[in-house]
């Protein structure tokens, strides 16, 4: 089991739903890879995003299988109060300007990525399920794909019809404008651990899939070295918006009990993911130790980046599923 961390149990309430709002409903879930009732609670944290105010949430690691997940949740009509129109993934990114700038950690970049361009598979039909603001399915289509999104934000998905012209749609899986074997790549790029309920979404999405299709998903890796360092700081915790916080195995069986062959996982690495939780140590007050401190730099934190992907505990995992 993942070492658990202390638990504190802060009983904090949500204002009342604004006029227009769903309200707030709590529900308690099963394991999402087993459906076992039985689990041992792990850790308690916060919603970052909720400010100082912010919610407490149980992640729970199931008897059964080991998954963890978050328990109890906001269901699904009212979970949607947990992402602001702030909310990251919905922002258009800008590029930044490198020339003229002298770097001397160049040669200290991330060991991989997600997000590459995947070789050509199939007819080059690709489905991007949480496409966001839809920045992968532009490039994608540049390099002859021929592309579809999908996502539950209706300002991103206009805005990815009318600024881009890509085909796209609201919605999750399954969905009424997309037929069976009408992809051969279905991506899911950070989006699996935000689904409610992600084994039945992945039978959907294996259906979508034309015969030798693959799925590529990426999602935070819960058993890895900056969980076990920061714990409820770990930025890939992001309660309650990740529901499912997996690991290598879980996610491997997951996949294979949809139906899929796997590959072996890719670690993947974020060193400002490191970056980003110690500062979240730094900003709740007190004394931080020095090694805290030094990780809220990029040279340090690119070059833990390195130590935890050779070690295979890296804060991110990249599966590939075959049908």
């Amino acid at each position: 089991m993942i070492g658990a961390q202390a638990m504190q149990f802060v009983v904090s309430t949500k204002p009342a739903a604004e006029p227009g709002q769903v309200p707030l409903k709590w529900e308690d879930a099963g394991c999402p890879n087993c459906a076992s009732r039985h689990n041992t609670p792990l850790l308690e944290a916060q919603d970052w995003m909720g400010g100082g105010d912010g919610l407490w949430f149980a992640v729970v690691q199931c008897d059964s299988c080991g998954t963890c997940f978050t328990n109890p949740r906001p269901d699904a009509a009212s979970i949607g109060r947990f992402y602001p129109p702030s909310y990251a993934p919905h922002r258009s990114k800008r590029r930044r300007s490198q020339r003229g700038c002298w770097k001397p950690w160049r040669w200290l970049k991330r060991p991989r990525v997600e997000k590459r361009p995947i070789p050509w598979h199939g007819r080059g039909r690709l489905l991007d399920f949480g496409c966001g603001n839809g920045a992968y399915l532009l490039e994608m289509r540049k390099l002859g794909w021929d592309v579809t999104g999908l996502d539950l934000s209706q300002e991103m998905v206009d805005r990815i019809r009318d600024e881009f012209g890509i085909r796209a749609y609201v919605g999750t899986l399954p969905h009424l404008e997309l037929e069976p074997e009408s992809f051969d790549v279905i991506t899911m790029w950070h989006s699996l651990e935000h689904v409610h309920e992600p084994a039945p979404l992945l039978r959907e999405a294996r259906r979508l899939l034309a015969p030798g299709g693959k799925i590529v998903i990426a999602v935070p890796n819960i058993d890895s070295l900056p969980f076990r360092w920061f714990g409820r700081d770990w930025f890939g915790l992001e309660l309650p918006r990740h529901l499912t916080h997996f690991t290598p195995s879980s996610l491997l069986q997951m996949l294979q009990r949809c139906g899929f062959a796997t590959e072996p996982i890719q670690f993947i690495c974020h060193p400002r993911w490191l970056q980003y939780s110690a500062d979240r140590v730094s900003s709740r007050g007190g004394k931080a130790p020095l090694w805290i401190k030094l990780l809220r730099y990029r040279l340090p934190a690119a070059a833990v980046t390195w130590y935890s992907w050779f070690t295979q505990q890296t804060d991110c995992l990249l599966a590939i599923g075959h049908r």
